[in-house]
């Protein structure tokens, strides 16, 4: 069953919609051997390159519109804005430009290559060699008229294995050029005002009055209509006093030679490249190793710049003075070497790639980062589950270069930024910011290219190692203010405040029944994508399935004495999209409560559920109680007594007979306070939103409608995600009370229409 639908983004929120078809059931199969499984919510994508998605992507050469990378479909989307509005007359081009992407999409899948610009034209006289028309035909007009709408151009790349190198390649290469423009710029204007003095110095001398001097700046054309030798003799000399002194002057020649010579950016217009001038210096490697020694080994040149370009800007002002300023640059060494100095250089940027580049180099990475120096480090990682024995692994962070990334965080001025490939398209902005950070930044990247997951694409397995928090994804961002809630973020995760990504599951029973569900995305469901992980699954079809068996993230919150009761399963299907429940071993499920316990970590690192502030505001919530009831007894110890009262006669004891009035049961409030959260209970129609949100905030009462048991249970964010989801508008958020939470400002904007 192939994917359908438009898919912009890589979370499974926006991958995973409503699996509802005939061919996926529940019906009483006869057991198959270990057949391949994959999680249940996998069930609707088959070819990929059917969907409008994320990828292919198109590395644009130069900023197309400030961005270095992206998708086929956006550049797509575009073209179509401007040639093809929305309407009848502009369909038929639409039909096509949208028939020429899906050919490029394919031809990418199937590993071709070239530029969106050339790819486009192969593609569309293929189409119309197809369709049988002259090259001057209709379509050929049409199609013509969607390329001139092409505004960008760039290789064009699916989401495999070494879509990572690739992309970070093109953003750092990208980035250098840019800063090579403005070093040129700077450098070249030097060069010309350092020119021009030894020019006007060179006007002054008896040189440049000989014959041959003034014979040569006249040039041949009008030679004989002059007699340099008289010229020369009558010209006056200018006095010496306005003269260079040798001093000066072979100081600027030498500051010359060092601008017009150096090989980190290549030679400008003013320094055109001579035969005998060496190659600029190459900063991309596989090693940081390699990267280091580089690094070290240019030093002196980058001193010997820095001094140049120092001296250069004296001279041009006539400051330099060689009493002052010779003993300084004498001493001028790599511990003078500003910020802003190291930051006219290239950055380094070095590949690792988990199982391919020496394992010392991972090591490596952490002590290079250490060091403070402007290198960018790629660290890639197609496994982050590991072998089996002698059990599933415990970090959810997976291999050791994985987890290298939550280690950077803490080097304070490290850049650190680790995704999954799915999501490199949306996180443009966030590969870009790391690459211009003055100081060292790390890239840790899932590809999802892992061999033992054999029949799931890269970008869905990455993807899923996102929404399982196998892989969570974050950034640290030390030039982003100066604490922690400004430099940490975690929110780029699908349902943030979750333990688990929950979403709805639909297909058909045994008797043809849609069955409609909601089911969590766990670790468990993305281990079961790994065939090396099948001895811990058992996969059991629906004529086996047992009132004891529940949700593996049910499961892993039971306490030891009770988990004996049941069995813990995952839903999956096999090839033939036939349903079943995967029963999966313990291993599995402790190795998911490590891996859930590690996202807490890291939710409270972005400044959700905090523990911190949830102790400070429990002191404070007891404080303030003690007050109030103290405050009520004084108020109660203060009241006069209330009057005696004379015994009721005997008339006054038989009142006369009234309508009786049953009280009427309300979970609302007698008095609604805007500032208090609340539900309308009794407009409630049981639709499992918000309990599926916040199972202990929202609960249901003995007529299965919703109160709200404790506003304290949860977070202001689910809060307001439960109000904005509620199909009937009746929950009511009030102000938030803790005033601790993140993104309070936009959350209070969020909830004013529900007040």
């Amino acid at each position: 069953m192939g994917l359908r639908g438009e898919v912009r983004n890589t979370d499974m929120d926006q991958v995973v919609q409503d699996i509802a078809d005939p061919s996926m059931t529940g019906a009483d199969v006869d057991p198959v051997p270990s057949p391949a499984q994959r999680p249940a919510l996998f069930a609707r994508y088959g070819d990929l390159s059917k969907l409008r998605y994320d990828f292919p992507l198109v590395l644009v050469d130069g900023e197309g519109g400030g961005r270095f990378l992206q998708s086929l479909t956006s550049v797509v989307d575009g073209i179509l804005r401007e040639v093809a509005p929305p309407d009848a007359a502009a369909e038929p081009l639409r039909r096509q430009v949208l028939r020429l992407e899906s050919e490029i999409r394919a031809r990418v899948a199937r590993d071709e290559t070239g530029t969106l610009s050339a790819l486009w034209k192969q593609v569309a006289a293929d189409l119309i060699a197809e369709k049988g028309e002259s090259v001057f035909g209709p379509l050929a007009t049409k199609l013509d008229q969607a390329r001139e709408a092409l505004h960008v151009d760039g290789t064009v790349i699916d989401c495999r294995e070494n879509t990572p190198y690739w992309v970070f390649v093109h953003i750092w290469t990208e980035v250098q050029t840019g800063k090579a423009k403005a070093f040129r710029k700077k450098v070249d204007a030097l060069i010309m005002k350092l020119s021009d003095i030894l020019k006007a110095d060179f006007m002054n001398s008896d040189k440049a009055h000989t014959r041959e001097a003034l014979q040569s700046s006249i040039g041949t054309s009008f030679e004989s209509a002059f007699d340099f030798a008289a010229m020369s003799r009558v010209l006056s000399r200018g006095p010496s006093e306005d003269r260079l002194s040798e001093d000066r002057r072979r100081r600027i020649h030498a500051v010359l030679q060092v601008l017009q010579w150096q090989r980190f950016y290549g030679p400008g217009r003013a320094s055109e490249r001579r035969p005998d001038q060496p190659e600029p210096y190459s900063f991309v490697f596989d090693g940081c190793t390699a990267a280091l020694d580089s690094f070290r080994d240019r030093l002196p040149e980058m001193l010997d710049f820095v001094k140049a370009l120092t001296i250069a800007e004296l001279e041009i002002q006539n400051k330099y003075r060689t009493a002052l300023h010779d003993p300084v640059f004498a001493r001028f060494d790599e511990s003078d070497l500003s910020e802003d100095q190291l930051a006219l250089f290239p950055s380094y940027l070095v590949c690792l790639r988990d199982g391919h580049t020496d394992p010392t180099e991972t090591v490596r990475a952490f002590e290079t980062l250490a060091s403070g120096l402007p290198v960018k480090v790629l660290v890639q990682t197609d496994d982050i589950l590991g072998a089996t024995s002698p059990e599933p692994p415990r970090s959810s962070f997976g291999a050791g270069s994985a987890r290298l990334a939550a280690m950077a965080v803490g080097l304070n001025d490290t850049y650190v930024f680790q995704t999954a490939n799915a999501n490199l398209c949306r996180a443009h902005e966030r590969l870009v910011t790391g690459m211009r950070y003055a100081g060292p930044a790390l890239f840790a990247v899932y590809s999802g290219a892992t061999p033992s997951a054999a029949g799931v694409p890269p970008y869905l397995l990455s993807a899923a190692a996102t929404e399982s928090r196998a892989f969570p994804t974050f950034v640290y961002d030390p030039a982003a203010g100066p604490d922690l809630a400004t430099r940490f973020d975690i929110t780029d995760n699908p349902q943030v405040s979750a333990d688990w990504p929950v979403h709805d599951l639909s297909y058909e029973d045994g008797a043809l029944q849609r069955i409609d569900e909601k089911i969590p995305f766990t670790y468990v469901d993305f281990v079961a994508c790994d065939t090396r992980y099948a001895r811990y699954c058992e996969p059991t079809p629906q004529a086996g399935w047992r009132d004891n068996m529940i949700l593996a993230a049910e499961y892993s919150k039971l306490a030891p004495e009770r988990g004996v009761e049941y069995l813990a399963y995952i839903l999956t299907v096999d090839a033939g999209k036939a349903l079943y429940r995967t029963v999966v071993d313990n291993k599995l499920i402790d190795a998911s409560r490590h891996c859930v316990d590690a996202w807490r970590r890291l939710q409270e690192l972005g400044g959700i559920k905090n523990s911190y502030a949830d102790r400070l505001l429990a002191r404070e919530r007891a404080v303030w109680e003690e007050q109030k009831a103290l405050e009520m007894a004084e108020q109660r110890a203060a009241a006069p007594p209330a009057p005696e009262t004379a015994p009721p006669t005997e008339a006054a004891a038989a009142p006369a007979p009234a309508a009786v009035v049953e009280p009427v049961e309300s979970d609302e409030p007698e008095t609604v306070n805007p500032d208090e959260a609340w539900i309308e209970t009794a407009r409630c129609t049981t639709c499992n939103e918000c309990t599926q949100i916040n199972d202990k905030m929202f609960v249901y009462n003995e007529n299965m409608q919703a109160y709200l048991a404790d506003p304290d249970a949860g977070t202001y964010l689910q809060l307001i995600e439960a109000t904005e989801s509620c199909q009937v508008s009746i929950i009511h958020p009030g102000k938030p009370r803790d005033l601790t939470e993140p993104n309070l400002e936009g959350l209070i904007e969020r909830a004013e229409p529900f007040i």
